[in-house]
Order: structure tokens, then sequence, then C-alpha cells
């Protein structure tokens, strides 16, 4: 099994404004620009919050994009709007050491089920597009507990206006 995070940031390190919201990086590209369907093409399962979730069930056939793979939300809701989603109220840890070993695991969104899976070592690649946007203030992706941990830098890519830096644990 191998445990993914592939997301895009600000040049100050935000996943989204201080009101959750994604419009800067809506205005800055799109995912035409990276190699986005490669890297979705390798993934058997998805993972995210609530709150990455609600930034997405508006996309007008957002169950298409996330066709191919098994979609669980992080949330207390018994049930969501999208069909192929799947509601999951329990600990993001205990879930994924639940999984099968032959599975690749995207973490889409959300420092809070990030921060867990980083401290208890469980995150085998980070790929990071950085976005060209300085926001001053907003949702870090990087929230866990004051921790070493070190990642190898595999490789450098520029698509468009993004970097991205592609990370693998040592």
């Amino acid at each position: 099994m191998s445990v993914f995070f592939y997301g895009c940031i600000t040049m100050d390190g935000y996943l989204a404004d201080k009101n959750h919201s994604l419009d800067w990086l809506y205005q800055t590209g799109s995912v035409e620009e990276t190699d986005y369907e490669s890297f979705y093409s390798s993934m058997d399962i998805t993972l995210m919050g609530k709150r990455t979730f609600s930034e997405i069930e508006t996309i007008e056939n957002v169950s298409s994009i996330y066709a191919t793979t098994k979609n669980y939300v992080f949330t207390h809701a018994d049930s969501l709007s999208v069909e192929g989603f799947i509601p999951m109220n329990t600990d993001v840890v205990d879930f994924v050491q639940g999984i099968s070993p032959d599975k690749n695991i995207w973490v889409v969104g959300g420092n809070t089920l990030l921060a867990p899976l980083l401290d208890n070592d469980m995150v085998d690649n980070i790929i990071i597009q950085i976005a060209p946007v300085l926001l001053g203030d907003g949702v870090p992706l990087f929230s866990q507990k004051e921790s070493l941990k070190r990642f190898y830098l595999k490789e450098v890519k520029k698509y468009g206006q993004f970097a991205e830096l592609v990370y693998s644990k040592i």
C-alpha cells in the first residue's frame, strides 16, 4: 500500500483561504496543465474530509471525475449528496491500516486527514503543485504534531504557472 498526498498549495503554504475557498486556485490554472490524469489512473482509493467534499460536490458530474476509485469522505453525516462517495465516521489512521496492502490511496484534501497520517508515518509520497499566489492567511497544508519528518525530493516539474515537487518518504 502507498499513501499519497497530491494537491496544490499557495506559495505561502495554504490549501484554501481562511473561508475554505479554492477560488484562488480556479483562477490560476487547471488540471489539464498537470499530470493529474496519469496520477489518478494509478489510484485505487481516495480519502477526503467533509470540507474538501463540500468544495467539489458542486462540480458538474463530480461522480465521473472520481469514477474509477472508491471514494471515502470522513464526516459525521450518514449520507452524502453525490453518488459514489461513501461517508466514514471513523479514525483515518485505523481506516487506512485496514486497507489491503495492494492499494494506492490518495489523500485528496484536508490537513485534518493528512496530519494524523503524517504523525503515524503513513504518508509515502507527497506531490505538491505550488501556485504563484500568496494568501497571507488560510488553511495550512501541514498541521501535524511537532516531529521531524524527512522526505526525498524525487522530481521537480513545471506546468504552466505551477511548480510541482514530488517527494517520497525516506
